[in-house]
């Protein structure tokens, strides 16, 4: 995994940071706490530029944020619930998640999106409420892309540092590698086998709109 990474970085260049950076965030095939620390490795090398791959993996991170959002802001809550309700299993989000995440939004506002940006898993996730509150394209464009860029700083500056001890950090990145991969199918395979239906209410319904 370590030189397969290395080597598509270096063949594809800022693109390649762009794009996996983008898949991260719309779907996480690869997580970014890999693909940034990587082509940290690659700047340090001397084959791609350190400005470069920070704004490459910072665009990419904030063009990947953007499906979630706009999703979000298009359907509106109530049909996002829907959505969850009928989906959920493969979706692995529930009503009451949209709930949660809608009312932390809610709470503290631009600051979530901000350092939202800066946790894992949460990074994608932040999204959703962004657009489920209406906030401003443009604010959110902001603080995402100030946030994305301080998280790609962080995992880039490590792979840069590490790069002197390259041989023997390889030997544990590989392994590690293939550990997170198989521990994130893991847990998307638990949340689906897992997976409850909410509880119907009681209560008469309204007939449900059509997605």
């Amino acid at each position: 995994m370590f030189e397969f990474i290395t080597h598509f970085l270096e063949k594809s260049g800022y693109l390649g940071v762009f794009a996996l950076m983008a898949l991260e965030n719309i779907f996480p095939p690869i997580p970014s706490e890999m693909i940034m620390p990587f082509a940290g490795f690659v700047v340090a090398r001397k084959e791609l530029n350190l400005v470069g791959v920070l704004l490459a993996g910072s665009a990419g991170s904030v063009v990947g944020a953007l499906p979630w959002y706009y999703a979000a802001r298009v359907y509106g809550c109530a049909r996002l619930k829907r959505l969850a309700e009928r989906h959920g299993r493969w979706l692995t989000v529930s009503p009451d998640e949209i709930d949660t995440s809608l009312a932390s939004f809610k709470k503290h506002g631009r600051k979530t999106v901000l350092f939202g940006r800066l946790v894992p898993a949460v990074r994608t996730l932040i999204s959703i409420p962004a657009g489920l509150g209406k906030m401003p394209l443009g604010q959110f464009l902001l603080y995402s892309g100030i946030g994305s860029l301080a998280w790609a700083g962080l995992l880039t500056a490590a792979g840069f540092l590490l790069e002197t001890n390259y041989t023997d950090v390889a030997k544990y990145v590989d392994p590690v590698s293939k550990v997170v991969l198989g521990a994130m199918l893991a847990w998307y395979l638990y949340r689906v086998i897992s997976w409850r239906a909410p509880a119907a209410s009681s209560s008469p319904a309204k007939k449900p709109e059509t997605l």
